[in-house]
């Protein structure tokens, strides 16, 4: 937990320990969270409410980046215990918040009733009356503190970048990669693109690391997992890996093993940018550490490539 300008880091324990993130930014009595992971992550929440000195009446606003269900999941069901509380969200995602079957039956093809309520419990949805939804430059006001939400596609269309000049930082949801500690190494964080299913865009994720890039950041909040700092390393790192990435897609693509091409592709791409750093780690340590996300990239760069096929 981080109380740099009042930014309180809180592990929502969904799938593993310092996984992934959510945000309690502290402003004068008042609180925001910035994403919430599950419904199983609420005691983790509520418990960082109390630890910051709040009640749960004291929180303004709960802002989610998108509504990925491990960054969004537990919203509906963490509204019902902040009574003052309304909900800010992209204009493509706000009504899967308000009415969440499409979410819940789409997640659930995917991973099965018993997956579901494992991984994300009740997904309950959130009254029309208490969602605020933040076109681009949309600012909310935290006890006079701004933090500006701005349009950030590439990982997904209904994705927006929070900006905080009090701490001259994004919480950037899933657009500014991923890096977990574990694979931290002398030379700063290691970070990755996430292209998960299924709006992977190549070129919006650049456009928008750029546009995050405009404001000089001083450090980012990821969802998964933590701020990094060193920022223009970061985005340039990135930058690179997407180009990497789409050229591995365009290499398997037609391949009858298409999918196990690009996972062991993927993973070659990232032992191989680490060790360009650097790293001393073996790479079963780094593939055990990235798998989840390694399975994913590679499901998202599959369906870039099929809806590119269509256009």
């Amino acid at each position: 937990m981080s109380l740099a300008h009042g930014i309180h880091t809180i592990d929502t324990a969904f799938q593993r320990d310092h996984f992934d993130a959510a945000y309690l930014i502290v402003q004068d009595g008042r609180g925001a969270f910035v994403d919430c992971g599950t419904t199983h992550s609420l005691p983790n929440l509520l418990a960082c409410v109390a630890q910051a000195g709040l009640t749960p009446a004291d929180i303004d606003w709960l802002i989610v980046t998108h509504v990925h269900l491990d960054h969004a999941g537990g919203a509906g069901a963490l509204m019902q215990q902040l009574p003052n509380a309304r909900l800010v969200v992209h204009p493509r995602g706000a009504q899967h918040m308000i009415d969440p079957t499409r979410l819940i039956a789409g997640a659930t093809a995917v991973y099965g009733e018993a997956e579901m309520a494992r991984s994300y419990g009740q997904i309950v949805p959130v009254p029309a009356e208490r969602v605020v939804v933040a076109e681009d430059g949309h600012r909310v006001l935290l006890a006079g503190r701004e933090l500006v939400c701005v349009d950030t596609p590439g990982h997904a269309r209904h994705h927006f970048c929070v900006w905080d000049a009090a701490s001259r930082s994004w919480f950037t949801g899933d657009t500014f990669g991923l890096s977990y500690r574990e694979l931290d190494h002398a030379g700063g964080a290691f970070i990755i693109p996430t292209s998960s299913p299924v709006q992977f865009e190549p070129e919006a994720m650049h456009a928008s690391i750029l546009r995050l890039m405009q404001e000089s950041p001083e450090g980012m909040y990821l969802t998964h997992y933590g701020r990094v700092e060193g920022t223009a390393r970061l985005a340039q790192e990135l930058h690179a890996q997407i180009d990497a990435m789409v050229a591995i897609a365009q290499r398997c693509n037609g391949e009858p093993e298409r999918h196990r091409l690009l996972v062991d592709a993927l993973g070659a791409l990232y032992v191989a940018r680490l060790r360009l750093q650097g790293s001393p780690l073996d790479a079963s340590e780094v593939l055990r550490v990235l798998a989840m996300d390694i399975e994913l990239n590679a499901q998202g760069l599959a369906c870039w490539l099929d809806r590119e096929k269509r256009r």
